[in-house]
């Protein structure tokens, strides 16, 4: 099966090495790009694929095999965005150069002993994978030369960028020979990303695995739409529904993350976080126990996630939409990977519809939109698990050999049938009794009361307070206008919207009452298309009578208007 490695253009050597990894055929990029690598005269190229494509045997493979072992400077640097991932690709190089023992390399990055660096530079090496923070500290002390460089890598350029690394980078590019080649590798291609390759790369050969900013075809997008206050209880029915999980839980913030993870344990599920307020020993901690699965659920934001290098997870979960939507693609590219399947989960609300579609476009494929399991499905699918589990069990006779005699003494009043029961119901009672008489956590898109109805969206939640504003249809006043009003000016995300009831002069609205006050007084003196804004807390709508939902405070003289419009409108 190496064989396929070996009409590349792989040397014997190299061969034997990732023989040993079960390396058997080259992915597509590596197929693309090793062949490029090994020729004579290189170009720069611009590889545009996802993490766990194989990038690293596509630049690292032809890197060790064109080494000068004979001589001890830098030949080859390759930065990437962080520790983790820094560290991997070291480890990968040296693992390919096995049976090449004149072939030196080292990792270079922040968090640890700079004098081990400095020591291990000095005695000689040809490759240096690097974080770009620690490598610019070693330039400015004078313990890297990079002027005699072949080849530099740039790997996850966009995650580096992302990062705020520009600078070190142009800092870094500048002290560079001019005649060398240039691989840069993004798996999105933002205008920063493409800024730098058109100012540090010549006549770059575009080599691509799927579409620009494309999401993996082997990823299964699913999104569940919920109330926001409801984000939690949905996180634990996925959780629960998949009992085999083992993936990743994408937080906005530092503090959302920290929450999340202290719930998730609290509730007796193998969780940790992972964020910027961990030290680095904190952080080797947490991923020492989620790579061994001692966790199968890591609770991380997009910074503090980056350079995670985990290839079997199956499944990644999106608590949140990222800030930027780009960031779903690196999300969701985490699962699926070295030709596994794998399932991207996000838990929506309907003020996200817009954003998703947005990301549909961008990852050029849809959404699966499913209902939240309910306490059935949930209860169903670990019964089912647990018996798969225990049919599956390897039994040592020898090591319970001596307990059997009392085992089967104490259980033989047992009926087989009753015995069954009482095993399963050990581990199973608790989904039971947890999730007996669970609510519908779903949330649906429009009522059947407003179906059809653009300027109405409805949600249904006691905890919403009724407001006035005097913006309507005659101001060109849309629901979108008013989410955008709120958000803008109380500067808070996600305040939960209710029903939105846009009128001829003015218009009606639902919000959490937690935050009425807020809004009040956020959205008090303010102007929308040079027209003052009037805000007060509305009536609350009387059962079974055909009127408007809410109605301003004291004005009686604006009470019937609503009425004759809507009335009108149906």
């Amino acid at each position: 099966m190496i064989q396929s490695f070996q009409k590349l253009g792989i040397s014997d050597k190299i061969l034997s090495a990732i023989g040993e990894l079960d390396y058997e055929h080259p992915m597509p990029i590596q197929e693309k790009i090793i062949p490029l690598l090994l020729q004579e005269k290189l170009k720069d190229i611009i590889g545009l694929a996802q993490t766990g494509t194989g990038k690293t045997a596509a630049f690292g493979l032809p890197i060790i095999q064109k080494t000068d072992q004979s001589k001890n400077f830098i030949q080859y640097l390759i930065l990437s965005p962080t520790r983790e991932l820094c560290v991997q690709i070291a480890d990968d190089l040296i693992s390919y150069a096995k049976f090449s023992p004149g072939v030196k390399i080292t990792a270079v990055f922040g968090g640890a002993s700079m004098e081990k660096q400095i020591k291990k530079i000095k005695s000689g090496v040809q490759i240096i994978s690097a974080t770009p923070g620690r490598l610019l500290d070693l330039l400015n002390r004078q313990v890297v030369d990079l002027s005699k460089i072949k080849t530099l890598v740039l790997d996850e350029a966009d995650e580096m960028l992302n990062m705020g690394f520009r600078e070190d980078l142009e800092s870094i590019l500048q002290q560079t020979p001019r005649e060398k080649n240039t691989l840069l590798f993004s798996a999105t291609m933002p205008n920063e990303v493409l800024s730098i390759a058109k100012k540090y790369l010549k006549d770059p050969i575009e080599v691509s695995v799927g579409k620009r900013n494309a999401g993996a075809e082997n990823i299964n997008h699913i999104c569940y739409m919920v109330h926001a206050k409801d984000r939690y209880l949905a996180l634990k029915r996925i959780a629960d529904y998949y009992p085999s999980i083992y993936g990743i839980i994408f937080c906005r913030t530092r503090q959302e993350t920290k929450d999340v993870a202290e719930n998730l344990m609290k509730d007796g599920y193998d969780a940790d976080a992972l964020h910027g307020d961990l030290s680095q020993p904190q952080r080797d901690y947490v991923m020492n126990k989620f790579r061994n699965k001692h966790l199968s659920l890591l609770v991380a934001t997009d910074v503090a996630a980056r350079g995670i290098d985990v290839d079997n997870l199956t499944h990644i979960i999106n608590y949140n939409l990222p800030d930027e939507l780009e960031l779903y693609t690196h999300r969701s590219g985490r699962t699926g990977r070295a030709g596994r399947f794998g399932t991207s989960i996000l838990i929506a609300n309907l003020k996200e519809k817009n954003k998703i579609h947005q990301i549909e476009k961008s990852i050029n494929n849809k959404f699966k939109f499913l209902p939240v399991p309910n306490g059935k499905e949930i209860c169903e699918k670990q019964l089912f698990h647990l018996i798969d589990k225990m049919e599956k069990v390897e039994v040592d006779d020898s090591q319970i050999k001596s307990y059997l005699p009392l085992i089967f003494q104490k259980l033989e009043w047992l009926e087989r049938e009753e015995l069954i029961k009482k095993f399963v119901s050990v581990e199973f009672n608790r989904f039971l009794e947890y999730y007996k008489n669970s609510p519908d956590l779903n949330v649906p898109e429009q009522s059947p009361k407003t179906k059809g109805k653009k300027d109405f969206v409805s949600y249904q939640d006691d905890a919403f307070t009724r407001f006035f504003i005097n913006l309507g249809r005659l101001d060109d006043f849309q629901p979108t206008n008013l989410i955008g009003l709120i958000n803008d000016n109380t500067n808070v995300r996600n305040i939960r919207i209710g029903k939105i009831e846009i009128l001829k002069s003015f218009s009606f609205f639902e919000a959490d009452g937690e935050f009425a006050d807020l809004i009040i007084k956020s959205l008090k003196n303010k102007k929308f298309k040079n027209r003052q804004i009037t805000i007060e807390l509305a009536e609350k709508k009387k059962k079974n009578q055909n009127e408007s939902f809410g109605q301003p405070k004291k004005r009686k003289v604006r009470e019937e208007k609503p009425r004759k419009n809507r009335n009108r409108r149906r």
